[in-house]
């Protein structure tokens, strides 16, 4: 398994039914759903791509789509970790619509999803291997209810001794697959059913974001040059100095 989402969804009915018309994202409201999500941010367009390739972008990126009735915005810089606590901007736009966060991360094994409805929590559930259950809030969907009983139970992988039982019940990405199934319509790793939508078929446009908050990239590797043309020494009194790299070298210096 190896499959890393970060996506959130504001909806007025079934996320997949709304995607399997081959519903196209209606630019300016696109646009204009990116400035609510990330206020005050530089936006710059990139390449689109479609929706299985979008819900984990590269830094930097964000993908998005307004389409009939649903918007999708897929960022790995969304605050998905803690999912009841989305701050106010990402709960707004869907003040009167269902929104939905959905996590995902194949290396720590780490799921995480929440359901909001007319702007108040519904369900909430965060977890993995090393902190257990960090999150679990309000009534289980009805796909998660094989999972909590026991049915997908992980078992010794063969050849490795000495394991351990599995601190879960069930592997997260399991149930995140079952998450992405129920609440979005596909999958991302196995079979898909008849049932889902194609991903594929589904196109987001893309930005470059930048948080006028963080520091300067152009600044930071203009300190960093800076830093690395330092060079420090011991005095003879065992302190440490700094060293003058242009001279350094040349006859008399020291």
């Amino acid at each position: 398994m190896g499959a890393k989402t970060s996506l959130l969804a504001y909806t007025d009915g079934d996320v997949a039914e709304l995607l399997r018309a081959g519903a196209v994202a209606r630019p300016d409201a696109t646009v204009a759903l990116i400035a609510r999500v990330f206020p005050g941010w530089t936006v710059e367009p990139a390449d689109a791509t479609s929706l299985d390739d979008a819900v984990h972008p590269p830094d930097g990126t964000a993908y998005a789509g307004a389409f009939p009735g649903v918007d999708l915005v897929c960022d790995r810089r969304l605050p998905l970790g803690a999912p009841s606590r989305l701050p106010d901007h990402l709960i707004e736009p869907g003040r009167h619509r269902r929104v939905i966060s959905h996590a995902m991360h194949s290396v720590s094994d780490w799921f995480a999803f929440s359901v909001w409805d007319n702007g108040e929590l519904v369900r909430s559930l965060s977890l993995d291997p090393d902190n257990g259950v960090v999150e679990n809030a309000g009534e289980p969907f009805a796909f998660e209810a094989p999972f909590w009983s026991g049915e997908h139970p992980v078992l010794p992988t063969q050849g490795w001794p000495d394991q351990g039982p599995y601190p879960l019940p069930f592997h997260p990405l399991d149930l995140g697959e079952a998450a992405l199934r129920g609440l979005f319509g596909f999958i991302l790793e196995g079979s898909p059913s008849q049932a889902d939508i194609d991903p594929d078929a589904v196109e987001l446009h893309g930005f470059r974001l930048h948080d006028p908050a963080a520091p300067d990239p152009a600044h930071m590797q203009q300190l960093i040059r800076r830093m690395r043309r330092r060079s420090y020494t011991y005095a003879p009194d065992g302190s440490l100095v700094e060293t003058d790299l242009k001279n350094r070298g040349q006859p008399g210096a020291g």
